[in-house]
């Protein structure tokens, strides 16, 4: 008989290599509920200052006469066209539109 046959029952190899292991598998916790909520309370203020910030700001003098505007004149010109600081102002609406969304349909992740 030849040294090549094998038992039905055995392997023909002894040299097999295990099956890898499987990885392990990331757990991701939520932050906890107080972390949330100061989060929140922190994202919906900034979104609010900044929103009515942007909304004022574009029509008070300051917006085009102050040192740094100086120094660029034709940015000066462009920044005082109505289109300009309404379409600043509709930026300040939707960033207070954004602040007050999220504080109304904020729910705790547990």
């Amino acid at each position: 008989m030849s040294s090549l046959t094998t038992h039905p029952l055995k392997p023909a190899s002894t040299n097999l290599e295990t099956p890898p292991a499987p990885q392990p598998v990331e757990v991701r916790t939520e932050a906890p509920v107080w972390l949330q909520r100061t989060f929140v309370i922190v994202y919906v203020v900034f979104c609010i200052e900044l929103g009515i910030a942007l909304i004022l700001l574009p029509w008070s003098p300051w917006w085009s006469s102050n040192g740094l505007m100086a120094h660029w004149p034709f940015l000066r010109q462009l920044l005082r066209h109505g289109f300009v600081c309404g379409a600043i102002s509709g930026l300040g609406l939707l960033d207070l539109w954004v602040g007050f969304s999220e504080a109304i349909h904020y729910r705790d992740r547990r």
